[in-house]
């Protein structure tokens, strides 16, 4: 018989602004049947102390497991541990540039370049702008060899009201992306559209 396997969800925090994205994925997951595994750059430490009130001790307890970003013997270096997937959020510029090259100098670009060549879901929240030809190039490489890049972008059809509203909605709208669905994920509707579509005929005099 064929052993259960449990949905685990590789998580990378590196040292982009915007570690709260990351943090709010960690807290949505905590209760869920995925399993995460969180990894933190050493700026990503850093960073979670400039910009949140949170401590590095609180953000690791809201992973299921924890690895070292220096440990390459980790679970989640090899591609034999089955996993759906990896979110590096955000993700550096020199994060992203150590993945787009293969360049594995610590746990969290070798998890990725894992995720990669297993043929497995991965996902970049670049969290650095503007961009200069340079970044657009390293996206584009990444892409080529299978990423997903997003931003964190607001959907301003949702009318958010809080920083958390923006946050939630993103974190949100990507794990829909590794088919993890939460009901906090506003989606667009057909409501919506026929609502655009009225403004959009009143606009043209129809």
């Amino acid at each position: 018989m064929r052993n259960y396997m449990k949905k685990r969800l590789v998580i990378g925090i590196s040292g982009a602004t915007g570690a709260v994205y990351g943090i709010r994925m960690l807290e949505m997951l905590k209760d869920s049947d995925v399993e995460t595994h969180l990894v933190l750059s050493n700026a990503a430490e850093k960073i979670i102390q400039l910009e949140t009130d949170y401590t590095i001790d609180h953000v690791k307890g809201l992973a299921h497991y924890n690895h070292d970003i220096d440990n390459v013997g980790a679970a989640i270096a090899s591609g034999s541990f089955d996993t759906i997937g990896m979110v590096v959020i955000p993700c550096s510029i020199k994060t992203l540039s150590g993945i787009a090259n293969s360049f594995s100098v610590n746990l969290l670009i070798r998890a990725a370049d894992v995720t990669l060549k297993e043929r497995r879901k991965l996902v970049l929240m670049v969290g650095e702008t503007p961009f200069h030809k340079g970044h657009f190039r390293l996206m584009s490489q990444a892409a080529d060899i299978g990423a997903i890049i997003t931003l964190p972008s607001v959907s301003f059809y949702t009318k958010p009201e809080t920083i958390k509203d923006i946050v939630d909605q993103r974190v949100a709208r990507t794990l829909n992306l590794f088919d993890i669905k939460l009901d906090s994920f506003k989606r667009w509707s057909q409501a919506d559209g026929d609502k655009a579509m009225d403004l959009l005929k009143k606009e043209r005099g129809l």
